[in-house]
């Protein structure tokens, strides 16, 4: 029986983003169970290149020659692994048309950004529906973003609901000096993660000697930094950077928060609840209230209320505040489920997609 043996999956950057980490622990997972993974990277430096598993044949290449390689290896099925990389796969159907394998996408974030103006979010609107002529398959991580992934690109019939793998803990880092009492936050410092609104709330809690730790980097580190010291926060927020195991830092965090302005199914609030601590988040995805279920684990604030966001912080803050039970993370069997969804692919006639354009 025919199965999708060599699965070959493409990323820009090991930088330390929540898709490229997903992306890695669902190739050693695809490896554990005997398949062939291949990673074409265009840059294969940073945090994430420590954790790339034993196995996986990495080549080194833009996304231009992404086609040339697949005519090369010929990989059952090629594997993007979110929205932000949709745009190279429609580029390998393209080039391959009608010898191009299955092409399966992850939705890793929210099909409605909250960035975008009139304009932007037009087009945005009209590139998402066109995602059905160039793409076999579509992965959403929860049933609400499978439905909202499913009506943004007109994929009914070809949406599966499949958490990312698990998280797991490491060694805790002994070298990272952390404050008795401190909010945390975990994500890049880029525009998205808005962390400047939860630098704007510390300067308001109730609590003066609460710490905010942000575990990340990004292209915004000067204009945080710039921002903290205008507030007179210097000794109080500390950007280490990135941290390869982040829920050895939750463990020890009072509140876990994520401002976002949009999002897809923040891994970091499942990570935080797994390890027993309560949660803050903007309701920037339609998978949020999914995931903080109950007031017991967490409060949903609006993205643009900083009173809320200070009000939510002070209450999980408070001296008699509960933490929540440890909420086990799902996805234990993602890997061996996307070999099931792949085999299917690989077994079935691949059906003519319609133009791109």
């Amino acid at each position: 029986m025919a199965t999708a043996h060599h699965i070959l999956t493409y990323a820009e950057t090991l930088s330390g983003g929540g898709v490229e980490r997903a992306q890695l622990r669902l190739t050693r997972g695809w490896i554990a169970l005997g398949r062939r993974v291949t990673l074409v990277i265009d840059d294969p430096t940073g945090p994430l290149a420590a954790e790339i598993p034993p196995g996986l044949a990495v080549i080194t290449g833009a996304a231009r020659a992404l086609p040339t390689i697949i005519r090369t290896l010929a990989p059952d099925i090629v594997f993007c692994p979110g929205n932000h990389y949709t745009g190279i796969a429609a580029w390998i159907r393209i080039a391959l048309r009608g010898a191009c394998p299955p092409i399966v996408a992850k939705m890793s974030n929210a099909p409605a950004r909250g960035d975008h103006g009139p304009v932007l979010r037009a087009a945005h609107r009209f590139w998402l529906a066109r995602h059905a002529r160039f793409l076999d398959h579509l992965v959403a991580m929860t049933p609400a973003t499978a439905a909202e992934a499913a009506a943004a690109t007109r994929m009914h019939g070809r949406v599966s609901v499949i958490p990312n793998p698990p998280a797991l803990s490491g060694p805790a880092a002994p070298d990272l000096p952390l404050p008795p009492r401190f909010i945390l936050g975990v994500g890049r410092l880029e525009p998205q993660k808005r962390w400047d609104r939860l630098i704007a709330a510390l300067d308001r809690i109730a609590d003066r000697d609460t710490a905010l730790v942000i575990l990340g980097e990004g292209t915004l580190r000067p204009a945080l930094e710039a921002q903290v010291r205008s507030l007179g926060l210097d000794a109080r927020v500390h950007l280490p950077g990135h941290v390869a195991d982040p829920l050895s830092v939750m463990r020890r965090a009072r509140v876990v928060a994520l401002t976002s302005t949009f999002e897809g199914v923040p891994g970091v609030l499942r990570e935080a609840l797994s390890v027993g601590t309560p949660v803050v988040a903007t309701d920037s995805s339609r998978a949020i209230p999914e995931i903080v279920d109950t007031a017991a684990r967490g409060t949903i604030v609006p993205r643009d209320d900083p009173d809320a966001l200070v009000a939510a912080l002070d209450a999980w803050l408070a001296p008699d505040a509960p933490r929540p039970l440890a909420v086990p993370q799902p996805g234990a069997t993602a890997a061996a489920r996307y070999l099931a969804l792949f085999d299917s692919l690989v077994r079935s006639p691949q059906r003519p997609l319609p133009r791109l354009l």
